[in-house]
């Protein structure tokens, strides 16, 4: 089980993910940059690869030099 502020990846559908926590029994997952979070069985989590945590944060440093300060 990936630790709070990780990146998983969600195992039914492949999508990546930052762990935001445990809710009822799942993980919630919020995608990088923003968006609605979800929630994964925790059976179904894993962690995302490098390569994956890599996409995944320059994704979110694209998106934060984007917002208005």
């Amino acid at each position: 089980m990936p630790e709070a502020g990780a990146f998983a990846v969600d195992g039914r559908d492949g999508r990546v993910g930052r762990v935001i926590g445990l809710a009822d029994g799942d993980v919630r997952l919020r995608p990088p940059g923003g968006g609605p979070e979800w929630a994964c069985p925790a059976d179904a989590v894993r962690p995302a690869p490098p390569g994956v945590v890599l996409r995944a944060r320059v994704t979110e440093i694209n998106r934060e030099g984007q917002l208005p300060r």
